[in-house]
């Protein structure tokens, strides 16, 4: 049996939400904006995706707007909300650790007259709140930090950061990429205090291609998609029925939950952690404490990643040399951490999910052991 580790790059789909992408396609196949019955029962199907995503973050069905995915996502609410915002405030504040759809939206709008000032993390991995606060003044039109970071699995203090944000400056746009957090950690968007949130589908066992933005009621963003006015005119197109459909049946099947799922996350996370904490050749990045357990990094000393993740892949074992939605070059993640090349060079993340087992940590554990006496020797 194949161990399947890399669940932070995308997640097998659930029973639940292939079922429902089968009924959309066979029985729902209408397109919702068409006015006769097959579409009624399509916009139907659209209508009870948008109330599961709106029950998972706790906010009106109406804030809930459909996309492509986390990278559509994030670029239409921060780019959308900078323009439409920033005629007069020119300064964004941001982590230094985003997802690359967040950074090259960031890279965009320099390019466009926006200043754009990044926070580095702690050694830990943890962006320091008291920094990240006194970076935001007056002049500041967007502030955006991410939840959990998808390398690391660090836990980014957002509400106690967009919460003295908000009360010092109410005027500031609050935006959190919340994709691996999304379904792990409870997310409450009135605690979260956040104006914008970034989801994805294909990270919490629904298909790829698929996502959704929260805009808090109020708040305008540019729209980036321009068309025929679907989702209330911020992302025009034919909405995918089938992937909407999936999306909001893997939530519900899982939302209930989490608690659950936290648990056996963090005993297979724990269990991995003692293994590699026996082994001297092994350095353990991801910090102990104020950490999401679904995400486990560490290096392998003198082996760089890819050979140990090509060893482990002939040992029918499947995870990542890093994050999987940009390639080449060091982790821009591990090296803000202020972690040497070297080790930055040889790391591997482990992600688990819902359907990860203590089996594969046990087998991981073997070939790794195994790599490293085959691989050390050349």
């Amino acid at each position: 049996m194949p161990a399947y580790l890399d669940n932070a790059a995308t997640t097998k789909p659930c029973e639940e939400a292939v079922a429902a992408a089968l009924a959309a396609m066979t029985d729902n196949y209408g397109n919702p904006s068409s006015l006769h019955r097959v579409g009624l029962n399509a916009e139907l199907a659209v209508t009870e995706a948008r109330k599961s995503i709106a029950a998972a973050l706790v906010c009106l069905p109406e804030c809930i707007t459909f996309t492509s995915g986390a990278t559509e996502s994030n670029n239409t609410l921060i780019i959308g909300a900078a323009e439409h915002y920033g005629k007069r405030k020119k300064k964004i504040v941001v982590s230094a650790i985003e997802h690359p759809s967040v950074e090259e939206s960031m890279k965009y709008l320099e390019k466009n007259g926006f200043e754009v000032v990044r926070i580095k993390p702690q050694k830990t991995g943890e962006i320091d709140a008291d920094e990240f606060i006194a970076a935001v003044d007056y002049n500041t039109v967007l502030a955006s930090c991410m939840l959990v970071n998808n390398e690391t699995g660090a836990i980014m203090p957002v509400k106690k950061i967009f919460t003295q944000i908000k009360r010092s400056y109410p005027d500031c746009i609050t935006h959190c990429d919340a994709v691996q957090g999304f379904l792990k950690i409870p997310i409450k968007t009135a605690d979260l205090n956040a104006d914008l949130i970034t989801v994805s589908g294909h990270k919490v066992h629904a298909p790829k291609g698929v996502g959704a933005m929260y805009i808090k009621k109020g708040i305008r963003v540019n729209p980036r998609m321009l068309g025929g006015g679907q989702e209330k005119g911020m992302r025009s197109g034919t909405e995918s029925v089938p992937l909407i459909s999936a999306f909001g049946a893997a939530i519900r099947a899982q939302l209930q939950t989490i608690p659950t799922a936290w648990s056996n996350a963090e005993e297979l996370n724990n269990r991995l952690r003692k293994k590699l904490a026996a082994l001297d050749y092994i350095t353990i990045n991801s910090n102990a404490e104020d950490q999401c357990p679904f995400i486990l990094n560490f290096s392998v000393k003198g082996i760089r990643s890819e050979i140990m993740l090509h060893f482990l892949e002939s040992k029918n074992i499947y995870v990542s040399s890093g994050s999987a939605c940009s390639k080449g070059g060091h982790s821009s993640v591990l090296t803000a951490m202020g972690i040497p090349d070297k080790v930055a060079d040889s790391a591997i993340r482990v992600s688990f999910s819902r359907m990860s087992s203590c089996g594969e940590v046990e087998a991981l554990a073997t070939a790794l052991q195994e790599g490293y006496m085959s691989l050390a020797k050349r």
